[in-house]
């Protein structure tokens, strides 16, 4: 359900209408109680939070991340794209260079997959002096997800919002990430409290941008296009959009099919209308679900594929949006 301001609201009657434009936004002392909040189902929320005191881990959280040089949020609109494939790939990718440190914090509470794909299912969170030590692949590459929390990969996570934002808030202040080169955050889908908690708990450290995975077809770009819209009314820069099973090579005749055509032009045409960068398509291959179900690294297990040589142009890509924002203290608004 869309928060106020977000340029949505629902009515009485369950349709949703237009926010009116003098509506004073979440971050507002007025927030919940004015006149255009009233009928808005986010209006108790608002005002709960409206003047209230700032939350102080998150001035906790900025010294924690003190250590962490780049951080960048992976999103997608709608689930099922390929978001925690690429995001561990991404993560993957960039620890090929031993010398960069990366982090992997996965924080789809309901849904986390990150463990099966790296390779990591069974393995428990350990307490140290210095705070939850994450769980590592290689030495440079270390992973947190509550599903090192769970006594079974079946076990259902079943809380309601303040709940995950609580366990959101404690990934970022008490683990202890160490000197990190890249933080790369695992989302949900959507737009929702996962999405505004690590937002709002990063606000006073320097978050580099949102890379936003989509697939080609229109219903997976409709949801995009809100979440390029979340991150502008967040004032978070979008890195850019991959567009993932982006089209099917056979390994036999070399025939390219469209699994997922792209009717209204794709990724690429959405890019140039809402202009953001296209960092790049990256096609349809099973052995990346091999991969994933194995929990190895597909770079390995296909070194030469056309979607190996995709991810590794647009992990370049990336680096060098990273490289020029060298401040871990600047503000996101001000990237």
């Amino acid at each position: 359900m869309p928060v106020a301001g977000s340029g949505e609201r629902v009515d009485t009657s369950g349709r949703m209408e237009e926010v009116p434009h003098d509506c004073p936004g979440a971050d507002s002392t007025q927030a919940g109680r004015g006149a255009s909040c009233q009928g808005c189902p986010n209006q108790r929320l608002c005002a709960s939070g409206a003047g209230a005191a700032p939350d102080p881990a998150i001035e906790e959280i900025k010294e924690k991340m003190k250590t962490v040089k780049h951080k960048i949020l992976i999103l997608s609109g709608k689930g099922g794209v390929g978001k925690s494939t690429f995001s561990a790939h991404l993560a993957h990718g960039l620890a090929e260079d031993e010398n960069t440190q990366v982090a992997l914090l996965d924080i789809d509470i309901c849904g986390p997959s990150i463990p099966k794909i790296m390779g990591l299912e069974g393995e428990q969170v350990h307490q140290s002096g210095s705070g939850w030590s994450p769980v590592y692949v290689e030495d440079n590459l270390g992973v947190m997800s509550v599903g090192f929390l769970l006594s079974s990969p079946d076990d259902a996570v079943i809380w309601r919002g303040p709940k995950k934002n609580g366990m959101i808030k404690q990934f970022l202040r008490d683990v202890d990430w160490g000197d990190v080169d890249y933080l790369l955050v695992d989302t949900p889908p959507g737009t929702s409290d996962e999405h505004l908690s690590v937002v709002q708990y990063l606000a006073a450290t320097h978050i580099d941008g949102a890379v936003i995975v989509t697939t080609p077809q229109e219903v997976s770009l409709q949801d995009v296009r809100k979440e390029i819209n979340f991150c502008h009314k967040v004032k978070l820069p979008v890195v850019g959009v991959v567009e993932n099973m982006s089209g099917f090579v056979c390994p036999k005749c070399k025939k390219e099919s469209q699994i997922f055509p792209p009717t209204t032009g794709g990724a690429e045409a959405m890019c140039q209308d809402l202009k953001v960068p296209l960092l790049g398509k990256v096609p349809l291959d099973p052995h990346i679900g091999k991969s994933c179900d194995k929990g190895q690294s597909f770079f390995i297990e296909a070194p030469d594929s056309p979607a190996t040589l995709a991810y590794r142009s647009i992990i370049q890509k990336i680096q060098e949006f990273c490289s020029p924002h060298q401040s871990k203290e600047e503000s996101p608004s001000s990237s």
